[in-house]
Formats: C-alpha cells, structure tokens, sequence
C-alpha cells in the first residue's frame, strides 16, 4: 500500500469529510542511464553557461523569470516560496458539472481518497450522493505546495481526485491548424459516413485496460535480458535498419478503403451474422 501523501478534509458547504490522499498511479516507463562509454562510468549533470560554455558551481545559480526576450528578473527561493499559495489541508468543493462537460484534454493526474477512522459515514454519504447525481465535484486544492483544480469523482467504492489542468494550458486546437468545418464539407458522401460509422461499431467492445500493454517497454526489456543473458551486456551493438516505407498521404478511394477494411473485419464475425467482440489486442493502436 502506498504511503499518504497528503491528509486534510473534503469541505462543501458546512460538511466536513476527513481523508487521506494516495497516488493512483505508477510509473512503468523505460529509464536509461548516462553511460561513458570507454569506462562504463555513470555520466553526471555539470552546470554550464551557455554563452561562455564554461562550468559554473551550483552556488552560483539563481532562478530568473524571462519578462521580455533575454530580459530575465531574479527571484529567490524565499520569494517564490512567500508567492507560492499556502499549503492547505483542504480539498475545498466550489461546484459540481455533469462529467461529460469536462474534456479529457483537463485531465492530469488521479489519486485516491481513502476516508479518516472517523469519517466513514460522511465519506460513504458523499460518494453515493455524487454516484446519483451522474456529476463531478470541481474543487480547489494544494498539492506539492502548488495550488491544482481539481475533480472529485465517485469512482466504485471509493472517492478519487483528478487533478486538472487550468484553462490557460489547453490550447484551442484551431491555434494548431484549420481543420473542415464537417465531413459533407470536406467532400464525404453520406455512404462513406455510414460506412465509417459501421467500421465503429464492428471494432468497439468494452474498455478493458489490463489487456493492453506497453509493448515498448516489454521489447527493451527483453532485449537487455538477453544481451546480460548472453554475455553482451557491455558491447555497443550497431544495427542497420530499413528506411521506413514513405505513405502517401493522398487517399485515391476512401469509399474503397473502407470497403476493405470492414472487409477484413468480416472475418470475426459469428454464426448469427453479428460481429463479435473483438479479440484483446496487445499494445496501443493508432487513430
């Protein structure tokens, strides 16, 4: 069980619910190491400044805020941290929104909320009061002494809180590219559309999320395994690789693409002439 990271209370209006914050993640991700490769030594972090590239010592670094271009103003840790909102214990409710309205785009990071010894019953009454509603709570909280927004989610039995990001780091995809104003403006015939449509549904299934896996990291995985396995371990091995084959991007026949497609899903379909539930594909698919 991982340790607490954070312990205050759930406030809306006068009710007062006494909980424990744990992480609801892990990371699994693939760390590499530094290496000189003559020595095998570890590679460490120098300071450098980077218009003379000489090394500077640690004493020497200060923070500064870039105001203008190459205009900084330095800031010390005392005033960052006498500007840095007050550490609360507080996981203060400000609204609650039906969860369809927030776009995954806001989602951050999730953790768990485990209830106080004395806090079962208003724990219990607050996520099945929120189960009921179909609504998240917005709410307002410090973690790592920087203030997050934040969702309350009644999630099975127990509460989580999902850490948002604030409206000023999501950025409106049209300050990215235009993109068509609908399919029928971009040329998509109203065959094509249904066609998509039935690829959609002969490819959904229930979300289960144990059986993709990060196959990336199972592959690197294996292959240091293997090279300690065989003797290897410290040999740089230089491997030649095809060129990627170049896709066009124009596409000649949609109508007939899709065609195929749902062509070869065909093939999963049952007896009854209904498509089956797709079997559990390893790794992450591509849009």
């Amino acid at each position: 069980m991982p340790r607490a990271i954070w312990k205050g209370a759930i406030t809306f209006g006068l009710v007062y619910v006494p909980v424990e914050v744990f992480p609801a993640t892990q990371s699994e991700r693939t760390g590499f190491n530094l290496l000189d490769r003559r020595t095998l030594d570890p590679v460490g972090y120098q300071q450098i400044n980077k218009r003379t590239g000489k090394p500077i010592r640690r004493d020497d670094v200060v923070r500064g805020y870039e105001y203008e271009k190459d205009a900084y103003v330095v800031i010390s840790d005392e005033e960052i941290k006498a500007a840095s909102p007050e550490s609360t214990q507080t996981v203060e409710l400000l609204a609650f929104v039906e969860a369809a309205q927030v776009s995954f785009l806001y989602l951050d990071t999730p953790y768990w909320l485990a209830p106080d010894k004395r806090a079962g019953k208003t724990y219990a009454l607050l996520r099945d009061a929120l189960a009921a509603s179909g609504k998240i709570g917005i709410a307002s909280v410090v973690l790592h002494s920087r203030q997050h927004l934040a969702a309350l989610v009644a999630t099975g039995p127990a509460l989580a809180l999902q850490t948002l990001r604030w409206s000023t780091e999501v950025r409106e995809f049209g300050a990215v590219q235009s993109v068509p104003r609908s399919a029928k403006a971009a040329g998509v015939s109203a065959h094509e559309l249904q066609m998509a449509r039935k690829l959609i549904d002969d490819m959904s299934t229930d979300w289960a999320p144990e059986t993709y896996r990060d196959t990336y990291r199972d592959a690197i995985l294996e292959l240091a395994e293997r090279k300690a396995r065989e003797g290897k371990a410290h040999e740089v091995t230089h491997v030649e690789t095809p060129a990627p084959e170049r896709r066009s991007a124009d596409i000649v026949d949609l109508s007939e693409l899709l065609k195929r497609s749902l062509g070869k899903r065909g093939g999963s379909r049952g007896e009854s002439g209904q498509p089956e539930k797709p079997a559990p594909r390893r790794g992450r698919r591509a849009a």
